[in-house]
């Protein structure tokens, strides 16, 4: 096994997980020809047996004629978190449950990205800063 890379300790990862909340909109769409879709344009690509999940800005989806009935804010949690790390998104996704806000998680390989609804993001903002005191 290798070495794990990234914060694995929960506590150091609320504390330092500082939030970023990234410009623009952004929207989830089903796509069954992926290769109709600019891959310079995909902020990510999930595979499903239905079809593959893109994440666009709402700017792109409409020059491509994607809809969505979820419109979303984009939060980067900017601590190199260890995709061993355990923990972390239950703890985010519940203080935000606790606050009425849906959230969305796509985790990187340096980083957690968290969509919410655009009318919540600056709530969610709050409560994930929140939580690092």
């Amino acid at each position: 096994m290798g070495k794990v890379i990234g914060e694995t300790n929960l506590e150091a990862l609320i504390r330092n997980m500082e939030p970023v909340l990234n410009e623009g909109e952004y929207i989830f769409a089903s796509v069954s020809d992926i290769e109709k879709i600019p891959r310079a344009m995909t902020i990510c690509e999930v595979k499903e047996k239905e079809g593959v999940t893109v994440v666009v800005t709402k700017k792109d989806a409409e020059k491509l004629g994607l809809t969505s009935d979820f419109i979303a804010a984009w939060i980067t949690l900017n601590i190199h978190s260890s995709l061993e790390a355990v923990g972390l998104t239950a703890a985010f996704a519940t203080a935000l449950g606790n606050n009425n806000i849906s959230c969305n998680v796509i985790a990187g390989y340096y980083h957690d990205h968290i969509f919410v609804a655009t009318k919540d993001a600056e709530k969610a903002m709050e409560v994930l800063w929140g939580m690092t005191k």
